[in-house]
């Protein structure tokens, strides 16, 4: 495996990219958006800047990592060359379906697809395509440079062959990996998406500010981040979505808090728009 191509440069997408180009993959992120691929680029520039500056990367590594990173909003062109297509498009099935779709008719045969979702299901993506058997989801972390755990996840026709060579490649990008058979959520949605819609319950009830729950979380339960703030980095909408998928499948107990509902009706959906339950919009993070 060589070439990968990464379609969306929001935040998830911007990561895995930088991950694939420092492992030594010939990186394309696709994106339909010509100004959001100029911040990703700023954005992967930033974190290469981080660390070079913190000794994580020499100068020499990271500006071969950069010559490997390709930005284009051509989809097909850049598909047809691929070993592996990461989507990390918004967890919406009917978008995901549209890619899939897409990238079904352009693709070399030998070429595997891999869904970003974080709950949703690797058999209902392949089946959009020709060739479930080489659909997998492929589960990275926020943020994606930080964080050591990539989730593989089989759909019903994935095959062994598929998920041993998306394993390899999570190996090569610097990953840990885990290998599980399909449910909702996986591991780590299923409880991630519990403790941070809770997070909005004790809110909404006056249990304490978003600043005393995400200190409480983070230093009694030794979470690297709080609920609110990975909220804010992951986007509100993002976490909405999550929930009404799970909710839809497994039941009452993975309603939305209402208070969530309305943070992301009134746009404040985290860092990517400056206004979460922090404000962004001045330098340092603000209660609002």
């Amino acid at each position: 495996m060589k070439n990968i191509v990464v379609i969306g440069s929001g935040v998830m997408g911007r990561g895995i990219a930088y991950v694939s180009a420092v492992g030594g993959f010939h990186t394309t992120l696709v994106d339909i958006s010509q100004e959001q691929l100029i911040r990703a680029e700023k954005e992967i520039d930033s974190i290469f800047e981080k660390g070079l500056a913190r000794k994580k990367i020499t100068a020499a590594d990271m500006e071969e990592s950069k010559s490997r990173l390709n930005y284009s909003v051509s989809l097909a062109q850049h598909v047809s060359e691929a070993d592996l297509v990461i989507e990390a498009v918004p967890e919406v099935m009917d978008i995901k379906r549209n890619i899939f779709e897409v990238i079904d008719q352009h693709a070399s045969e030998h070429c595997c697809f891999a869904t970003n979702t974080s709950t949703m299901s690797p058999t209902e993506i392949g089946s959009f395509t020709n060739r479930p058997d080489k659909v997998i989801a492929m589960h990275f972390f926020n943020p994606v440079h930080k964080m050591p755990l990539v989730e593989i996840i089989k759909g019903l026709e994935t095959s062994e062959e598929t998920a041993q060579s998306i394993k390899r490649a999570a190996e090569q990008m610097g990953k840990e990996t885990v290998v599980i058979n399909e449910f909702p959520g996986f591991v780590t949605s299923r409880i991630s998406a519990l403790v941070g819609n809770e997070a909005f319950y004790m809110l909404q009830e006056g249990l304490g500010t978003p600043e005393e729950i995400d200190k409480a979380i983070k230093l009694g339960l030794n979470y690297p981040m709080g609920p609110f703030e990975l909220g804010d980095l992951v986007g509100l909408d993002t976490r909405l979505n999550n929930l009404k998928y799970l909710h839809s499948k497994l039941g009452e107990k993975y309603r939305p808090a209402p208070l969530l509902e309305q943070y992301v009706k009134a746009g404040r959906l985290g860092r990517k728009t400056g206004r979460g339950v922090y404000d962004y919009t001045a330098r340092e993070k603000v209660r609002q």
